[in-house]
């Protein structure tokens, strides 16, 4: 078995995923053809799907959004936001993961008419009929938007349905111009309802927006939090020696980052794969997790990201099990729900490919390796 195919089977949980950035190519298509949209590049899926891979890898998160105004386009109806639900359940049910907490943007969903309600119930139908039919737990996370005034909107929206699959509350877009404390009210709102916050912070801006997200807005995990690593201390050889305040709150509170290593190099927020902080907050003992933010825009899938931690960032098989661990505890579902993912899903799932890659009767040294480095 290649590192890709044993990555592939064992159980994954994917907590930062945007709905609207992981759609299938030929559902684009499909999609647009019946609303009659045309302003797709090309109708061939291969060059639309390296369309938007191409869009997205330009070093700059604006640019990278640029991709989203057409899968939101193509996302008005409740047939189409069913659809892009169901089929993203079975892309989760075809790369091995066991849960999925998916988020998005009710409001760029409503210029045919729809209204908020619609938007969230047709997504939460396809989502109730992908774990019904693929098996895959999951979680929906509502965005509000830094740029628009609504977020209080969002955020009661997303208490309202939090006994039907709505699990927590984000705020996403562009970082710069935009700091969370300017959606202090939809936050307020979320912690007297006792629900979930997370928050995209640290990806295109500095530490401050980390900082803002946790102690002005309550969040519960961050999304990305790439610039935390400006908080850190390190000697002329490069070595940690040290961390700021903010840096060891996060640490010692035990806050998810919710790490998406390729899109990250996409959007700018790192200039190479190599300098991504990420092997540095897993060696510290931070609690990580990896992701995948948007499938389609960065060509990617969990399988995908854990390689790329492996082959970059010497993450071997015990890692990605605490990995997917450290994610499930994270997850915004009750705990006795984590808790069984945990003892009946992921470590059996582990022990099972630990135990095939064994008793292989073609066991070899090179199996041997890939057990330990993996």
């Amino acid at each position: 078995m290649t590192t890709e195919q044993i990555i592939k089977s064992v159980p994954k949980v994917l907590l930062h995923d945007h709905l609207d950035g992981g759609l299938r190519p030929q559902s684009v298509i499909d999609l647009a053809k019946d609303i009659k949209y045309n302003k797709l590049p090309t109708k061939d899926a291969g060059e639309l799907s390296a369309w938007f891979h191409q869009g997205a890898n330009k070093g700059s998160l604006v640019e990278y959004l640029q991709g989203f105004e057409h899968t939101c386009a193509v996302m008005q109806t409740k047939e189409s936001l069913e659809r892009s639900a169901y089929e993203m359940m079975e892309d989760m049910k075809n790369d091995g993961v066991c849960y999925v907490e998916t988020r998005f943007a009710p409001v760029f969903h409503t210029s045919k008419g729809l209204y908020h309600e619609d938007v969230v119930n047709a997504v939460l139908e396809g989502l109730e009929r992908g774990k019904r039919d693929f098996g895959v737990g999951y979680g929906l996370i509502l965005c509000g938007m830094r740029n628009m005034k609504n977020t209080l909107e969002i955020a009661e929206l997303a208490v309202n349905y939090r006994n039907q699959g709505v699990v927590g509350f984000d705020l996403a877009g562009e970082e710069g111009g935009y700091p969370p404390k300017k959606h202090i009210e939809a936050f307020q709102f979320i912690q007297r309802a006792n629900f979930n916050i997370t928050i995209h912070a640290g990806e295109a801006f500095g530490k401050e927006s980390i900082w803002q997200a946790i102690q002005w807005c309550g969040a519960h995990r961050i999304g990305h939090a790439t610039h935390l690593i400006e908080d850190f201390t390190f000697d002329k050889d490069g070595n940690v020696v040290g961390f700021g305040d903010l840096a060891q709150y996060v640490l010692d509170k035990r806050i998810p980052l919710e790490i998406c290593l390729l899109s990250n190099v996409h959007t700018g927020a790192v200039d190479k794969i190599e300098n991504h902080p990420f092997g540095i907050f897993f060696k510290e003992k931070y609690r990580v997790t990896i992701n995948t933010d948007d499938r389609l825009m960065s060509d990617t899938t969990m399988t995908k990201e854990f390689v790329t931690a492996i082959e970059h960032f010497n993450v071997n098989m015990d890692d990605v099990e605490k990995i997917t661990i450290n994610s499930m505890k994270s997850a915004f579902i009750p705990y006795k729900e984590r808790l069984y993912y945990i003892y009946n899903v992921i470590k059996p799932g582990y022990q099972a490919i630990k135990d095939k890659l064994l008793s292989l009767k073609t066991y070899s040294g090179e199996h041997e390796e890939t057990i330990h480095k993996l």
